[in-house]
């Protein structure tokens, strides 16, 4: 149980929802809170995963526990995105990329070029960066990448990233909050990046559109 010592049993929030979890049900209660974060991708595992370090330090639960349980929650959670994009397909992939303005059915065929060519390695690196850990399960459903590969690469990231935290957060002790801090940093970075990507890619296509306007 994650007592009031833990100094966050009043807060709000994800802080708030975490420690709750993890305080009614222990080392598994990490793995619910992961399995959340990795299906809504702005569920911070930053924020959750020291607090389940910090719990462990003070012998509220076992260390290793929190580190399994967090990374089973990870895999489970990646399992349901995973069935998400297998459902929805390579074909209806296509048929709503055709719909999408400035989407052309050649950029979908291009991504899937791309992760056949580099799927292995972008599923077991996307496991270590903020947002894309948790969208980059439904390329691998869409494509239908084989399951065991599939949950054999998710556990293998997870696991780096969940114990990275998770240590942190126990050798901090009290001071955990600097993960949280610098850990948001690190998320905000990333969708700075991923904004400023898809401005790009939507100043070139219009641009390319006004140009093939011309040459008509």
């Amino acid at each position: 149980m994650i007592e009031a010592s833990s100094r966050v049993e009043h807060a709000g929030g994800v802080v708030g929802w975490a420690t709750d979890v993890m305080g009614t049900l222990g080392a598994p209660g990490a793995g619910v809170a992961n399995a959340v974060d990795t299906v809504i991708p702005f569920v911070p595992s930053e924020v959750i995963l020291p607090i389940a370090g910090f719990a462990a330090s003070e012998g509220q639960m076992s260390l290793t526990g929190a580190i399994f349980w967090a990374t089973a929650g990870s895999v489970l959670g990646s399992l349901v995105v995973y069935y998400v994009g297998a459902l929805l397909g390579r074909d209806r992939t296509r048929a709503v990329a055709a719909r999408i303005p400035l989407i052309r059915v050649h950029d979908v065929d291009r991504a899937e070029a791309w992760f056949g060519r580099h799927g292995a390695k972008a599923v077991f690196i996307a496991r270590m960066v903020p947002v894309i850990r948790s969208m980059i399960s439904i390329p691998a459903g869409i494509e239908r990448m084989p399951i065991l590969t599939f949950t054999a690469l998710t556990a293998m990231g997870s696991l780096i990233w969940n114990a990275a935290f998770i240590l942190a957060g126990y050798w901090l002790g009290s001071n955990w909050r600097v993960v949280e801090k610098y850990g948001g940093y690190a998320t905000t970075a990333v969708v700075i990046l991923v904004v400023l990507a898809v401005g790009h890619f939507v100043v070139s296509r219009l641009r390319s559109s006004k140009e093939q306007n011309r040459s008509e």
